[in-house]
């Protein structure tokens, strides 16, 4: 077997508002297995740290990542302790090896992967001005989503109150789920009276209502929100099991949030589950704006968790040049069209 390392820069449809500024385009590092006495039989696992957010995200990371590659064709087997700070890489080459395994983008045998059944995904509202939200959400409601995500913390907290009024105008709680994500954007002192407010509009969930790193004081807004609060940004770099441990225990959310290519791979996000439902925490996974073939893999591991929550998930429509994939989302499910062929991987890597 032999590894290449394929870098390519994607490009976004729209810039795309995050907690940590707009991307307009995007690193991607794909790591090829290939097979060398049949160069047909190969894998390939997507590697994309995101800048000023995955722990990973270093100056030096394709050497390192040239390295793990290096060990992974020297022992024929993946370091997963050595790669806990590297939760990017380690994800890649999981998914590269699960791939090569399979020999099918069909990763593991689901009724998802066979087309059987969907996965209840929630619509995405990105961050942006007043009326481009507001455009974003009659859109997904038109298409029949369930449960929505609002991005916010970005325009001004009363407007963003004004998007949500105007959904519970339409929909009650039982027919539409509102989460929302705050990426850490109040204050300890203002956070309670937020979540206050909040809630009268029966939100399911609040992600990071204050930046990461406040333990003791995400431990006691999760004492008395009024809203169930689930961690995602606070579980970057907490990669080891003591520290994991430590940081449920001292916190105590209701939720968490995996995504394996900011969360420990696929390894370590199973390590989170298992952690969090020790101590009665439900989870769920989303993706980091990944491309097809990390988001795809994403989604077939996620169908072998059985999930009933709404999950993070998309099909990869931001970028203007990804590689087409099976992957649909017909109501406000992710379905993988099994009938269809899988893709050219290979060729759209060396375009």
């Amino acid at each position: 077997m032999k590894i290449e390392i394929i870098h390519k820069l994607l490009h976004f449809k729209q810039p795309a508002g995050t907690s940590r500024g707009i991307y307009t385009t995007r690193d991607v590092w794909y790591i090829v297995l290939i097979d060398t006495t049949n160069p047909s039989h190969y894998g390939v696992g997507e590697c994309a740290p995101l800048p000023d957010l995955s722990c990973d995200a270093l100056p030096n990371y394709e050497a390192i990542l040239k390295e793990a590659c290096k060990q992974f064709v020297d022992t024929g087997c993946i370091d997963r302790e050595a790669l806990r700070p590297y939760p990017s890489i380690l994800f890649g080459l999981e998914t590269a090896w699960a791939h090569y395994q399979a020999q099918s983008i069909q990763l593991w045998q689901t009724p998802f992967s066979q087309g059987k059944e969907g996965i209840p995904i929630n619509g995405l509202i990105w961050m942006g001005n007043f009326d481009e939200m507001y455009q974003r959400i009659e859109e997904k409601m038109q298409q029949g989503f369930r449960c929505i995500k609002l991005k916010i913390g970005a325009i001004n907290f009363e407007k963003e109150l004004e998007l949500l009024a105007h959904i519970r105008q339409h929909f009650s709680a039982d027919q539409i789920t509102l989460r929302v994500d705050a990426n850490g954007a109040f204050s300890p002192s203002e956070a309670l009276d937020k979540l206050q407010r909040l809630s009268e509009y029966h939100i399911h969930s609040i992600e990071q209502p204050i930046r990461a790193g406040q333990w003791e004081e995400m431990n006691r807004l999760c004492k008395s929100t009024p809203i169930p609060i689930a961690l995602d940004e606070e579980l970057i770099g907490i990669n080891n099991r003591n520290d994991k441990i430590a940081l449920l225990e001292t916190i105590r959310p209701q939720y968490i949030i995996l995504k394996p290519s900011l969360h420990g791979g696929l390894c370590g996000s199973q390590e989170w589950i298992e952690l969090a439902t020790q101590y009665g925490i439900g989870h769920w996974i989303t993706s980091a704006i990944e491309s097809n073939i990390g988001l795809n893999a994403i989604a077939q591991w996620t169908a072998t968790l059985c999930p009933t929550l709404p999950q993070g998930l998309g099909t990869g429509m931001l970028f203007t040049d990804n590689v087409d994939f099976p992957l649909h989302i017909q109501g406000d499910c992710l379905w993988y069209h099994s009938e269809e062929a899988d893709p050219n991987i290979i060729n759209w890597l060396r375009q």
